[in-house]
């Protein structure tokens, strides 16, 4: 008879799951837990004031002795922006490839994290022992180069996370998915596949990447002014194309927007992008040669309000204006939710009197996405064969979607897990249930500030956004009780003081109605004083205006 394992295997994300962006999935057994990616998301619409949402790493810190370290797929925001936040608290060894860590290297130099952290570089051959658990790697197809999919051999059997992926066959830099090891991983049997689910409700294939740099080189040919061509920096591929485009119809490029002048920057060092010599020059240059020689890669594909495209279509750029007939590429699709800013973007370009190609409606050639599509989610199931499917890196929906294309695989749904953020899948002795959650959720930053903003202030937030503020200030005797002085009443955001003082002068007068009231019958302590003021003009407000302006009394003794 074979020993009955008392250990548990636990899968779960911290991010990732119903929602795109934060990713950050853990594998656990017994008293070894690896990390998988350490991203961050930007902040949704009711978040006010907040810069980026990172996961909540509360069960990583309780547990730091049994954390072996974090492994980073590939080098987009989504995947590494969380690092300088979550090293801070949680000092681990660090592995990641090449370009990955050259990326990860210059966000550790700006937060002062670099001599502390424990860097180790892999790539797709690297066999990491950690603790019960080893980790080898495969290569992926994505919008970055050196991105690769992990898995991990437990006690159990094999997790294999895939990362963010596509097959592309004509790849630009002909860095090809290895499909042959995956196919080998397959074959030696997976217990359980994360897979990325972000074009799970797209049919068919992803488009290849070569085919955007011919569309690119196409419009490049036929512009007659200049070309401003927007897209994400971390998109070297992309990037890459631009400059082949450039050189193919004799243009210089000028690279404009902080994020884009440092992945150009590290990518051309590492020797992930080759641009020729003499091609770049600076922003200051660019006017002094003849328009229908130059091309401006900027930021600001997502209409992102402080963004080099964003700046240059307001005329508010520093170096650079766009002219009438100048030509402009947005090539990337709008992050859902960011499709009000792009149109805002593209209407104030097309203002100018500029050419602009974007989106659906125009070329469709010149973005594809970096994510595999239907057939192509079908083929990595497929490879890999898992016993146990765990849809990651989506929406719910795009989730759901990906659950359904594992079914129509021959994946019985009762193998299939669909996770929010803090489910655990245990694995126990080959059988699969779902387990306790553990502590999950967002930690919000602003500014400097982790973590110190919550519901409560994001509510107060909300009510100052809507409905303003009312400061009463009032001054009482210590002696009698009586009223010194006030109460003063400032107004912000709620009503404009010199077109509202018979509204005003009501309310200073109920006010002092009800303190005196309130010191008559003895009542002093400032809590009731404050409840009971709050309480009655918060009432006549509303009455009068049907606002709810946030009301802030202060009492002060003399």
């Amino acid at each position: 008879m074979s020993k009955k394992n008392i250990d548990k295997l636990l899968i779960f994300a911290l991010g990732g799951v119903g929602e795109i962006g934060k990713n950050m999935y853990c594998v656990q057994y017994a008293n070894d837990i690896i990390v998988i990616d350490s991203g961050l998301k930007f902040p949704e619409e009711d978040m006010l004031g907040i810069d980026i949402v990172i996961p909540d790493i509360g069960y990583l810190t309780e547990n730091r002795d049994k954390v072996r370290g974090i492994i980073i797929t590939h080098g987009h925001e989504d995947h590494i922006g969380g690092l300088p936040y979550v090293l801070k608290h949680l000092n681990v060894p660090l592995y990641a490839t090449k370009l990955t860590m050259g990326l990860i290297e210059a966000k550790l130099k700006e937060a002062n994290l670099l001599g502390t952290t424990n860097r180790i570089l892999i790539n797709s051959e690297s066999v990491l022992p950690l603790g019960v658990l080893t980790a080898t790697f495969f290569k992926t197809n994505h919008s970055i180069p050196d991105s690769v999919g992990v898995a991990l051999d437990t006690p159990e059997g094999v997790v294999v996370h895939t990362g963010d992926f596509k097959f592309d066959q004509t790849p630009v830099n002909e860095q090809y998915a290895d499909l042959h090891r995956m196919a080998e991983i397959g074959k030696k049997g997976v217990l359980a596949l994360l897979s990325d689910s972000t074009n799970a409700e797209r049919p068919g294939y992803t488009g290849s990447e070569r085919g955007v740099g011919i569309e690119i080189e196409e419009v490049f040919r036929k512009a007659k002014q200049r070309v401003v061509i927007a897209t994400f920096a971390s998109n070297i591929h992309r990037v890459q194309q631009v400059f082949d485009a450039a050189a193919a119809t004799n243009r210089k490029v000028t690279v404009i927007g902080r994020s884009m002048v440092n992945v150009v920057s590290i990518a051309s060092e590492l020797g992930y992008l080759h641009i020729p010599d003499g091609m770049l020059i600076e922003p200051e240059e660019v006017n002094k040669l003849a328009a229908d020689r130059v091309v401006i890669l900027s930021t600001g594909s997502q209409g992102e309000p402080m963004s080099a495209l964003t700046r240059m279509a307001r005329s508010t750029h520093r170096k650079i204006d766009i002219l009438p007939g100048d030509t402009v590429i947005i090539a990337a699709t709008p992050i859902p939710g960011n499709e009000r800013y792009v149109g805002r973007t593209v209407d104030e370009l097309m203002r100018i009197g500029a050419h602009v190609i974007y989106g659906p409606g125009s070329v469709t050639g010149v973005h594809v996405s970096g994510h595999g599509s239907q057939e192509e989610l079908k083929l990595m199931l497929n490879l890999m064969k898992p016993k146990y499917f765990i849809p990651i890196h989506g929406e719910y929906r795009m989730l759901r979607q990906h659950a359904i294309l594992a079914e129509s695989v021959g994946i019985p749904k009762e193998d299939i897990f669909m996770c929010d953020i803090g489910d655990t899948v245990e694995i126990q002795n080959g059988a699969a249930r779902k387990g306790s959650k553990v502590q999950s959720g967002n930690i919000l930053i602003d500014g400097l500030g982790v973590g110190d903003v919550g519901n409560i202030v994001l509510r107060d937030r909300k009510l100052l956004s809507q409905d303003g503020i009312l400061v009463v200030v009032v001054t009482l005797s210590k002696q009698d009780g009586k009223i010194l002085s006030g109460p003063d009443i400032i107004s912000r955001g709620f009503v404009y003081v010199r077109e509202s003082e018979g509204l005003l002068e009501e309310a200073n007068r109920i006010v002092t109605n009800t303190l005196t009231k309130l010191m008559n019958e003895n009542v002093n302590e400032w809590a009731s004083l404050k409840t009971n003021v709050k309480d009655v003009l918060g009432r006549f407000l509303y009455e009068q205006t049907r606002r709810r302006p946030m009301i802030l009394p202060i009492i002060m003794e003399v």
